[in-house]
């Protein structure tokens, strides 16, 4: 079972420190699937992998109904919790398994951050079975921030959340917890995510790979510099607590409590500790840290097709 579907998992950390999508994602994404529709009713939204509902919830006023599926009940839970939109459906499943739906009865499928995760020698037929002829897909995800402006922080957050070694003496770094080979489709740009030609036409794929060494965002293609938010450190720090690998890693060492929980310090306390430590301004803010505002930018990459 993945992390996310975990009892022990908080979907409620997730939807609190999880960033949210731009105006402009969604706008990028009804205009293909409403280009050469003109004439069609709004339809049916299929959203795998839904988590707390975000996506539901800001495409159900350009659908007639949306039906919102994630594997965990904990996320099915916090959705329900969140969501009162009317037309919206959140139900418990997989994306393997649209046995519930009825042959050509969605309009468009989407997912988002979702897709690394999908069995797609189930996925891909279970879609050609109920996405109509001229219905749509959107796969999307982001990854790997930076900090614009402040380059001496990247090494340190990739040392503690993909390194090799010990990024403090005695205390593992998160790698081994990633769950794969989801993380590694997802930092490869969903270039293993390929729609069948047989039954996709129209496909497009928008990814941007930041140059992690130069942290420059000038090299971004059109339209793909849509994970971009001006954060709080602390909501930063609370970003990174909902990594998958870190809740794999906390129950690896249960024993290692973060100085909130009244511990000595967990993995994401200690990679804190250094990212402020090397910007002098932010360490002379003291406790302080928390509350400063920065730029942070995510590699993206957007998946559009149209069923034939």
């Amino acid at each position: 079972m993945s992390i996310f579907g975990r009892s022990t998992f908080s979907s409620a950390g997730y939807a609190a420190f999880r960033p949210s999508y731009p105006p402009a994602l969604f706008n990028r994404i009804l205009s293909f699937h409403n280009a050469n529709r003109a004439a069609s009713p709004p339809g049916t939204l299929l959203d795998l992998g839904c988590g707390h509902g975000l996506i539901a919830r800001a495409l159900a006023p350009s659908f007639a109904s949306v039906v919102a599926l994630d594997p965990s009940a904990n996320m099915v839970e916090q959705a329900k919790k969140l969501t009162s939109e009317p037309n919206v459906t959140i139900r418990q499943g997989q994306a393997e398994d649209l046995s519930f739906l009825c042959d050509n009865s969605i309009d468009c499928v989407v997912a988002g951050q979702a897709a690394h995760w999908f069995d797609y020698v189930k996925v891909w037929p279970e879609l050609a079975r109920v996405v109509k002829s001229g219905g749509t897909l959107a796969f999307w995800g982001y990854k790997d921030h930076f900090i614009v402006g402040y380059p001496d922080t990247t090494p340190i957050y990739d040392k503690f959340v993909y390194g090799s070694s010990d990024p403090v003496p005695g205390i593992e770094s998160m790698a081994r917890f990633w769950e794969l080979p989801g993380r590694d489709i997802l930092r490869q740009s969903y270039r293993a995510v390929v729609p069948p030609e047989k039954e996709w036409e129209d496909v497009a794929r928008i990814a941007w790979d930041p140059d992690r060494a130069r942290k420059d965002i000038t090299d971004a293609p059109e339209g793909a510099l849509w994970q971009r938010k001006k954060l709080k450190l602390g909501e930063l720090e609370g970003y990174v607590r909902t990594f998958s690998a870190f809740h794999g890693w906390q129950n690896a060492y249960p024993e290692k409590k973060s100085r909130a929980a009244g511990g000595q310090g967990d993995i994401v306390d200690l990679m804190f500790d250094q990212v402020v430590a090397v910007v002098p301004e932010w360490k002379a803010c003291g406790d302080n840290w928390r509350e400063i505002e920065v730029d942070v930018v995510w590699g993206t990459v957007i998946i559009l097709a149209r069923r034939r």
